[in-house]
């Protein structure tokens, strides 16, 4: 047998021949370098298992939410002339207590954003979106809803003129429209029906029914003008 320069050995007639000793003990090339990377694996990823263990353990326990700390408090809103006894949270805007706690459901949810002007209710005469303001806010105030417009069975000036002129379709932004048409009423606004269009421009109606809006208002303020 003979070894040639590779470590190869062959017989005297120059068969190879295969080596048996690297398996003599049942290791083989393929199997030992396994083993090792193996090992290193476990190596690397001891500290970032025990870091993250670690982790676990250390996370502290979540805050109490801000809502489940917020408390309901007395709140005393005078509306229509009548006053209501209420206990509120801080956070809740005028309008969900209007419509959420005192079941008056003239005035309307809209938007919820103020662009759409539904919600619009008078505070000391002044027209405001509720949506934008909170109910604990306006204690002493007096608030005017679409069901203090009426009074003694009749209706307000403003409520007649869009009766007759049909400034509502679908009637969800009606209430809306009248309370800021009565307000318009006692505020600066010009005489023709583009200065009433800019003065309403803050009540959205999804219908068109502007053409009729606007007559309404014109009519009413005419009224107005005659019993002064």
């Amino acid at each position: 047998m003979a070894v040639d320069r590779h470590g190869s050995s062959s017989d005297q007639h120059g068969n190879p021949q295969t080596s048996t000793q690297d398996n003599s003990k049942g290791v083989t090339r393929r199997s030992f370098l396994g083993q090792v990377g193996a090992a290193s694996i476990a190596v690397s990823a001891g500290p970032l298992l025990a870091h993250a263990s670690a982790t676990q353990v250390e996370t502290p326990a979540q805050e109490p939410t801000a809502a489940a700390n917020t408390a309901a408090v007395p709140v005393t809103l005078k509306i229509n002339g009548q006053e209501h006894q209420l206990r509120l949270e801080p956070r809740v805007t005028l309008l969900d207590a209007l419509r959420n706690k005192l079941q008056m459901f003239g005035t309307k949810m809209g938007c919820d954003h103020g662009q759409c002007g539904a919600c619009t209710v008078h505070v000391n005469g002044r027209r405001v979106n509720s949506c934008l303001t909170f109910a604990i806010m306006h204690q002493g105030d007096e608030i005017t809803t679409i069901e203090g417009l009426a009074q003694n069975g009749e209706l307000s000036t403003v409520q007649q003129a869009f009766l007759e002129h049909d400034g509502f379709q679908c009637g969800y932004c009606t209430s809306g429209q009248i309370m800021s048409a009565a307000a318009l009423l006692h505020e600066p606004c010009g005489g023709d029906d583009n200065a009433v269009r800019e003065c309403m421009s803050g009540n959205i109606c999804r219908c068109g029914a502007y053409p009729n809006i606007v007559a309404a208002v014109q009519q009413a303020r005419k009224t107005v003008g005659r019993e002064q």
